[in-house]
């Protein structure tokens, strides 16, 4: 253990308490990431998520705008929102990933916990801190990586939950004062193609075509593909799809929407061509999904070109993994073995005896 500058960090440090189904629900992943395990395709989550880099540089997709990251940025990100961090080649990058889900049922409670997550919902949900305020709201932090390594009783746990909720209303409070602002990237092309991943995500439900951006963005239509697969690793047309497959995925596992809505909502023009361009990404049909998604391998295809940097070429869908993360938790607390799926694909899982560690790849 020691202290990172602002932060108390143990590699492979994890802090849990309850399972992903609970009303209350927080996870901490103390961690190291590298370019090796880079996500192919933005993921989405049914909670809140915090990232908050603590080596290195990273940068962070967030509905297909780019975003730089130094360490100790706060990244916020409210759930159902498609998303990905990126790492550049060299050494690891120490990061800390919150996960959290915090019931607001409560009308006492309501409005102040609405309060504590507005930042989540700025524009630009990125939050840089310095001197006093940034140590402020990292002191909290350290008194859950503190409280972490005690017995964790109901006393114990409602102690995190306390430092953590002080945590958001440090954020929340001080959130005008932070200094982040996105850069522009050097290579201006890049930043025209990021501008267009922007648009799509923006409006996947309407009707998009190379044609009609291309000449919104003020670019032939032919250099747009080409560019746009040397940037994103996806031609054009799989990347449209792939997004709105996403989306999709989401309403089937989290509402109760029919899938003809489900069709129209997400940009699909029939019941057969979502069909067939979801079965195309998630070797399923959607009904099959709806009943099963949560525990079956999801993958997006491999990408057709290389990106620039080089990225790894699959990644299994956020709702699996999170499922086979709470089926490890359950066997380290009743002192089971976990046992590795063989078809587990591109996620491995180890569990130990004093602490719960997943990573991707």
């Amino acid at each position: 253990m020691y202290l990172d500058d602002a932060l108390l960090y143990n590699q492979g440090y994890m802090i849990s308490i309850n399972d992903l189904d609970s009303p209350l629900f927080y996870l901490f992943d103390y961690d190291s990431r590298s370019f090796k395990i880079n996500m192919s395709f933005q993921h989405f989550h049914q909670f809140h998520e915090i990232h908050i880099l603590l080596s290195g540089r990273a940068s962070h997709l967030i509905e297909g705008d780019y975003y730089t990251l130094q360490p100790y940025d706060i990244v916020l990100l409210r759930p159902s929102m498609l998303h990905k961090t990126e790492y550049p080649s060299g050494g690891d990058c120490r990061r800390l990933i919150i996960n959290f889900r915090v019931p607001d049922d409560s009308p006492a409670l309501h409005e102040m916990l609405q309060s504590c997550l507005q930042p989540f919902g700025a524009e630009v949900p990125i939050y840089r801190f310095t001197g006093e305020t940034r140590a402020q709201a990292f002191s909290h932090l350290n008194e859950i990586f503190t409280l972490g390594k005690q017995p964790m009783t109901p006393l114990t746990q409602q102690f995190i939950h306390c430092h953590f909720l002080q945590f958001l209303a440090t954020v929340a409070q001080h959130a005008g004062e932070s200094s982040y602002e996105p850069q522009e990237l050097s290579d201006s092309i890049t930043q025209k193609v990021y501008a267009v991943t922007s648009y799509i995500h923006r409006h996947y439900a309407s009707e998009l075509s190379l044609e009609y951006l291309a000449e919104k963005f003020f670019i032939s239509p032919y250099y747009l593909s080409h560019q746009f697969r040397r940037v994103t690793g996806f031609s054009f047309i799989n990347y449209i799809q792939i997004t709105r497959v996403r989306n999709a995925q989401q309403l089937l596992l989290y509402t109760d929407m029919k899938i003809a809505d489900i069709t129209t909502s997400c940009g699909f023009t029939s019941f057969s061509q979502f069909n067939r361009v979801f079965n195309k990404f998630c070797h399923t049909s959607p009904s099959p999904f709806r009943v099963n998604g949560a525990v079956t391998p999801i993958t997006a295809i491999p990408y057709e070109k290389e990106p620039s940097p080089g990225l790894p070429r699959i990644h299994i869908s956020e709702p699996t993994r999170l499922r086979r993360i709470s089926y490890a938790v359950f066997c380290l607390k009743k002192k089971k073995k976990y046992k590795i799926p063989q078809d587990q694909g591109t996620t491995r899982m180890h569990a130990y005896t004093d602490t719960f560690k997943y990573s991707q790849c």
